[in-house]
């Protein structure tokens, strides 16, 4: 349960440094399509219609892009720099389809980092399980504010 649970807060901008990287596996699984399509009420027959999906260039339905970007912004809340970080700016170019089942390989490092304006820029590109690259491009993240409070105990509810 992540309500009512106290989160610790990622890293703060001054302890991230250019050349830090960071490696993510994620297989894609029909129950993530799924929740997906449920969320967003997308029913774009590429996504699940086999019989569609193979009479056209893909022979097979896809993820949808908005999945995979959904991968990173989850990598950023997670994990680089983690909790209290946010996306300010993205520019990503899908390479190659991604399809169901697939397991891609994410790879994310710091590129620069702008303390004055707390915000990093991170490059990311993903592979597919023949190491083509599938997406790649930037990613521009806020990392966690400093927050205090006149009791020292901000976030006691977070």
């Amino acid at each position: 349960m992540v309500l009512g649970k106290k989160r610790k807060l990622g890293r703060k901008i001054e302890e991230i440094t250019v050349g830090e990287k960071l490696t993510l596996t994620e297989k894609i699984e029909d129950k993530d399509i799924l929740l997906y399509l449920g969320l967003t009420n997308d029913p774009n027959p590429l996504f699940i219609q086999h019989d569609y999906a193979s009479q056209t260039p893909y022979k097979k339905p896809i993820v949808p892009t908005i999945m995979l970007s959904g991968i990173l912004s989850a990598s950023v809340s997670k994990y680089m720099p983690g909790p209290g970080s946010t996306i300010v700016e993205q520019h990503i170019k899908f390479h190659l389809p991604v399809y169901h089942y697939a397991t891609v390989q994410f790879f994310f490092e710091v590129t620069d980092v702008k303390e004055d304006k707390n915000e990093i820029e991170l490059s990311v590109k993903a592979t597919n399980e023949e190491n083509q690259v599938v997406l790649d491009g930037t990613l521009k993240v806020e990392p966690p504010h400093l927050i205090e409070t006149m009791t020292g105990k901000a976030l006691d509810n977070f």
